[in-house]
């Protein structure tokens, strides 16, 4: 861990005043001290409003940051609207690195020199940002491609700037204010992501499974991927043509319908979720173009898959439960489905999450349906239920992320977008095949082949188990023998203290009392003296 990177971290926080971040009267009285002398308090004046001094803050400590801060914007769950809205402007613009540099790393990961691999290559990048840069280039069998290069030194960088996030995350957790943004939970959440980009061979797989899973509807086309040119610092992809999405002019002058267009997207969003579990969690404008050669029938062209999300079964079962439960207003239903899908602890009072549930979304409905963001109806039930102890669900989060920018992306098209009208019959249709005959008879169609091939091993497996229900059997006798011989033992050691008890009670009365003593009459010694002896009798 670099002590110079550690003092400048800390200086550029104290710059920005997030120190007023803390509510100070929680620490303790020698925290409250330090943060008193710090000169940052009188060298530099609160002007700004909280989001954008986090993202001032961001963008003066470098890529590695900015891309921590793009990904926390998504948090919608544990930030304020204001900060994760400011924090949704940073830019991971960041200059070129050499291309000479990039034509080493091209010809060390690929054993061999780039004019045997490309007949043509321009150095000059096509763009450049935190993890890689991209270059223009044509196969020898003449498709253009570009290819994507992984920043030299970055893995390096962004080890050290973890550490350091880490060592802060642990820190701002010892605080009330703190602990309520889940500082370490985040940062092990963007680790995972930002190492999981450096890996191109995996974005590559990415890419070829959007592909395959969506190239025949026509509504989204990924680029090709080129194997024999990618490794995992390289790779290279089919070059595409479009206009991008947020040309509203261009599109314009196509003569694209906005309409189609617009609900296209929603259509790829709940179709990547529900029939593929892999959908694209990175569909911000910058990785959306669009294929404008048929106005009336436009497609989509996503780009950069380094960033993806499934579900299992059962999360899409309960999501999509869950999202007609809450268009019925069914708030007691959205409540039992957060208990049965283990998102919530099984002790959770469901009358209350309901309650809480319904006091933060019932004010939504009071809008016309057309007019709801499932993106805002997700970040609040999220909210409510992290105040009932939601597990961190990361697949769920970055589902959130995409339906954001999806359902932005789409109304900025087309702003009468309905999208719960796009929406519901698919949801609908998607129930009710879940438990129709049709999923009965496409599981034995999976599974028959599986159960049929371990059949004839059936009844070795029952004899099996038969046997060891009754070797259980037997134990279990043995360990009920044995428990009630302890339970006895420990009776009859509990009996022998409360007479010992009693009869030492007894003699302290007796010796403490010497009038009460001289009172006592024959017989009554006598009664004391029986009773001491019972009770002290084995």
């Amino acid at each position: 861990m670099s002590l110079t990177r550690s003092v400048k971290i800390f200086w550029v926080l104290g710059r920005y005043r997030l120190d007023t971040l803390i509510n100070s009267a929680a620490l303790p009285w020698y925290a409250r001290l330090l943060l008193a002398v710090l000169p940052t308090r009188w060298l530099f004046k609160v002007t700004e409003n909280e989001g954008r001094r986090v993202r001032l803050a961001l963008e003066h400590l470098g890529p590695v940051f900015i891309k921590f801060g793009q990904i926390l914007s998504t948090r919608r769950d544990l930030l304020p609207d204001e900060m994760a809205e400011e924090l949704a402007f940073l830019q991971d613009r960041v200059a070129p690195f050499a291309s000479e540099t990039a034509r080493q790393i091209i010809e060390s990961q690929l054993a061999k020199p780039i004019a045997e691999l490309f007949a043509e290559f321009d150095m000059t990048p096509l763009a450049s940002a935190s993890i890689a840069q991209v270059h223009a280039a044509r196969l020898h069998t003449g498709e253009e491609v570009v290819v994507k290069v992984i920043r030299p030194g970055i893995e390096k960088t962004i080890a050290k700037d973890i550490a350091l996030m880490k060592l802060m995350a642990r820190l701002l957790n010892k605080f009330p204010d703190g602990r309520r943004v889940r500082p370490v939970e985040v940062v092990e959440d963007y680790e995972k992501t930002i190492f999981d980009e450096l890996d191109l061979l995996r974005e590559g797989a990415n890419a070829a499974t959007l592909r395959r899973n969506t190239i025949a509807e026509g509504k989204l086309y990924v680029p090709v991927v080129y194997w024999e040119f990618t490794r995992k610092s390289v790779l290279v992809l089919e070059r595409i043509y479009g206009t991008p999405v947020s040309d509203l002019d261009a599109l314009n002058a196509a003569g694209i319908d906005f309409k189609v267009l617009g609900e296209r997207g929603v259509e790829i969003f709940f179709s990547q979720v529900f029939k593929d579990s892999f959908f694209h969690a990175d569909m911000h404008p910058g990785n959306v173009f669009v294929d404008v050669s048929n106005p009336a029938s436009p497609t989509y062209i996503g780009i950069d898959c380094g960033i993806v999300g499934s579900l299992s079964p059962e999360d899409q079962s309960y999501l999509a439960q869950n999202l007609l439960a809450f268009f019925n207003r069914d708030y007691y239903r959205v409540a039992e489905l957060h208990v049965e899908s283990g998102w919530v602890p099984p002790e959770t009072r469901i009358n209350e999450f309901e309650a809480a549930i319904r006091s933060v979304c019932e004010p939504i409905f009071e809008k016309p349906i057309s007019e709801i963001s499932f993106g805002m109806l997700l970040i609040r039930l999220f909210q409510t239920a992290r105040r009932f102890d939601m597990t961190v669900q990361p697949q769920l989060v970055l589902l959130q992320k995409t339906l954001l920018n999806i359902e932005g992306l789409g109304r900025q098209l087309y702003p009468e977008l309905d999208l719960w009208k796009t929406a519901k019959p698919f949801l609908e249709n998607w129930v009710k095949v879940q438990v129709g005959p049709k999923r009965f008879l496409d599981s034995l169609k999976a599974h028959g082949p599986t159960w049929l091939a371990k059949a004839p091993q059936m009844p070795d497996l029952v004899h099996d188990a038969l046997t060891q229900m009754r070797a259980g059997s037997v134990a279990d006798k043995s360990i009920q023998l044995e428990l009630r011989r302890l339970n006895e033992q420990h009776a009859l050691s509990a009996k022998r203290q409360r007479r010992r008890g009693l009869a030492l009670v007894l003699a302290v009365v007796a010796l403490a009392s010497p009038l009460a003593a001289a009172s006592l009459e024959t017989g009554q010694w006598l009664v004391l003296a029986v009773a001491a002896v019972v009770f002290l009798w084995p």
